[in-house]
């Protein structure tokens, strides 16, 4: 009972896939950009267990308008092999290393909104502390509810109206030692939580030095678990069923 509901799978090689997904029942397979959503097309065409995501990763420049168009073009003549617009959002991390406008990458994700509005798509969001702000306002503007907030941080505020319009959230393995992530999965609702990896990004404490991988999602569920007060069993179906759900797997 194990899905990874975010994690670039297009990253991984060739070699690694097959080991990687004998440990889940399905992941969900987000893109960076058209090069990355046709690598993942590919591998959902060729493995059943990947559910692609189409999008643009925000921590990146943004693209000329006519690569732009190119994407999203591309991502309406798929969207029948997507099971959602992702991984969109807002540049938190890149803003902390340069100085550059957030307001272009602002109207980027306005565009991917509308777009999952258009297709009747689920969104994934890279929206962090502020930007996750400024994302529940585009979604509200333009009433879209199926949200889902991967590797979230924010305050207490954002916290509670993310959960008032039922937005999901996805829970990684730095919950093992990051207060922060366990006091988020105190206060949030277990019925609008998943479990994710974001592979192959890395991660510190038991996991340091490790090919991030879904089998650390065992981990995860445990201490999700612990704080709600449920067996693993237990959690491992509620978070299987809510991305089941979520994705219409």
């Amino acid at each position: 009972m194990l899905i990874d509901a975010h994690i670039h799978i297009e990253q991984y090689t060739a070699e690694e896939i097959p080991s990687l997904l004998e440990e889940v029942d399905a992941v969900i397979a987000v893109s960076m950009q058209l090069s990355s959503c046709e690598k993942t097309w590919r591998l959902a065409q060729a493995y059943r267990k990947v559910k692609a995501a189409f999008g643009f990763h925000p921590e990146q420049p943004l693209l000329s308008l006519r690569d732009e168009d190119a994407l999203f073009e591309w991502i309406r003549c798929h969207a029948a092999d997507m099971v959602a617009v992702g991984e969109v959002g807002l540049p938190y991390y890149l803003r902390q290393e340069q100085a550059i406008d957030n307001r272009p990458y602002i109207t980027l994700l306005e565009r991917f909104i509308m777009l999952a509005k258009e297709l009747h798509k689920p969104i994934v969001l890279h929206a962090v502390y502020e930007d996750a702000t400024i994302a529940c306002d585009l979604l509200e503007k333009h009433q879209v509810n199926q949200a889902h907030f991967h590797w979230f941080k924010g305050d207490q505020t954002v916290v509670q109206r993310m959960i008032q319009h039922g937005y999901f959230i996805s829970i990684t393995p730095d919950c093992l030692y990051e207060e922060e992530i366990q006091q988020l999965i105190q206060v949030y609702p277990i019925e609008l939580m998943m479990v994710e990896t974001d592979g192959p990004w890395p991660f510190e404490g038991p996991f340091a030095g490790k090919r991030t991988a879904p089998w650390m999602m065992h981990s995860t569920i445990r201490m999700i678990a612990a704080i709600k007060g449920l067996t693993a069993q237990e959690a491992a179906y509620i978070l299987m069923q809510n991305t089941k759900n979520f994705y219409q797997l």
